[in-house]
């Protein structure tokens, strides 16, 4: 009894054998079978004879039903799914494969996309899913480094459950792609902001601009029409970010929409990947930790991500001379200083130290700096001062000193009782121009 054997051909071969048979049947020339093949005569007349010898199995390739002779043991391929389930738990591909060269031995080294299919083989799945890309106009990145420095802060589970919900604010270069701050903290503030322009411009120096979106630590309600004040200025209000900006001659952009800010945007979705399994794999629980491992990511991130710019040149200013960044980068506030050289402060009072030059302090319009390290610092004529708790006011010192009278362990002595003179004796009476008969209320006291 004869077997047939099933031969599956796909639409390459299928079209291969169509040709041939015409060539066959005498209806095509060896030439007219390359042109329409797209390949040379002399394989031509080679798939002609196999043909004739074969059959439609001679279109079969060669290789099918062979194991390749670089495929991973299978011993391998279940040590790189284990890794994939445990220690690199969450990582994308491309993450992975990087992180293999740095971490593991020199034969767990594979490209991504043999990751990618071992991934799939084993049933893991991928811990991003891709959108299709939307049609949108691009915007060339700026020619020079420094010319303009994106920021915005993301909001993120970066602990998943493992500690509180964070947010990570960070700002990156245009032209070169890399990040030049990055901290987290609780919400997204003011002191996030100081903190990525406080190590921005101490490794790098001071952008020309920043391009952030319409937050308040910005614009103070930027949908509000401009005050009479504001429209005879021509400038609206500035915040303590804005005032900050203002001061170092950093212009601001604000963008209409997150996709115009679409670098930073990116950048954080690549930071949610990759820096969240970076936490994972560490086991960070505090923001403490976060940030440490956040410093060294950082290097790691821009080793990866960087581009070169169109202009090498820089475009990064040096600090201002004379201004100090503790003093700069901060919290200010205007007080009136008051008769005794203390300003009101949270309910309390703060004392100022002596001026070099003598004069007192009083009625003076002052600006209290409240600094990211938590101290209080007043700025006036040039002159940084620190601040100090005041000594407490006389009335609250008289009330302290009453209120611990209850606690005397001592009974206080008791009072003598008033000798008054005994019957019939004489008694002495103010003349009548004595003070006591003119002022009646100092008698009677």
């Amino acid at each position: 009894m004869e077997t047939r054997e099933t031969i599956s051909l796909d639409a390459r071969a299928q079209r291969r054998l169509y040709v041939l048979n015409h060539i066959l049947a005498h209806e095509l020339t060896l030439d007219e079978a390359a042109r329409v093949l797209a390949i040379s005569v002399r394989q031509v007349r080679r798939l002609v004879q196999r043909h004739r010898v074969e059959g439609a199995a001679a279109l079969v390739h060669g290789n099918r039903g062979r194991q390749p002779v670089n495929r991973l043991d299978d011993e391998r391929r279940a040590q790189l799914a284990e890794l994939a389930r445990t220690t690199y738990a969450g990582f994308n591909p491309v993450h992975l494969a990087e992180s293999l060269v740095v971490d593991e031995a020199t034969e767990l080294q594979v490209s991504a996309r043999t990751i990618r299919r071992l991934l799939a083989e084993a049933g893991i799945a991928l811990p991003r899913t891709r959108r299709p890309p939307r049609h949108r106009s691009r915007r060339d990145r700026m020619p020079r480094p420094g010319m303009l420095l994106q920021a915005d802060g993301s909001r993120h589970d970066w602990l998943e459950g493992r500690g509180p919900r964070l947010t990570l604010v960070s700002a990156i270069d245009d032209a070169t792609g890399i990040l030049t701050g990055a901290t987290f903290r609780e919400q997204e503030d003011a002191v996030g902001y100081f903190t990525i322009l406080c190590q921005t411009a101490a490794a790098y120096g001071l952008p020309e601009a920043l391009y952030t979106d319409l937050h308040g630590i910005f614009i103070a309600d930027p949908n509000r029409p401009p005050t009479l004040a504001e429209q005879l200025t021509g400038r609206r209000s500035l915040t303590q970010v804005g005032r900050a900006l203002d001061a170092l001659g950093i212009g601001w952009i604000g963008a209409r929409s997150a996709q115009a800010k679409g670098r930073i945007e990116r950048s954080n979705g690549t930071l949610q990947d990759r820096l969240v399994s970076e936490l994972r794999r560490r086991r960070v629980t505090t923001r403490g930790e976060a940030n440490e491992v956040l410093v060294w990511y950082v290097l790691r991130h821009n080793g990866r991500f960087a581009v070169e710019p169109a202009d090498p040149t820089p475009a990064w200013r040096p600090w201002p001379a004379g201004l100090e960044p503790e003093a700069v980068l901060c919290f200010h506030y205007p007080r009136t200083v008051a008769g005794d050289a203390t300003i009101s402060w949270d309910g309390a009072a703060l004392g100022l130290p002596r001026r070099h030059d003598g004069r007192a302090w009083s009625g003076l319009r002052v600006t209290v700096q409240e600094r990211l390290d938590g101290s209080l610092w007043v700025d006036h004529g040039g002159e940084q001062h620190q601040l100090t708790a005041a000594p407490p006011s006389a009335p609250l010192l008289r009330a302290r000193n009453l209120a611990r009278v209850p606690e005397l362990t001592t009974p206080p002595e008791p009072r003598l009782p008033i000798e008054r003179p005994p019957s019939g004796a004489s008694v002495v009476k103010p003349r009548a121009d004595h003070p006591w008969r003119r002022y009646p209320s100092v008698r009677q006291r």
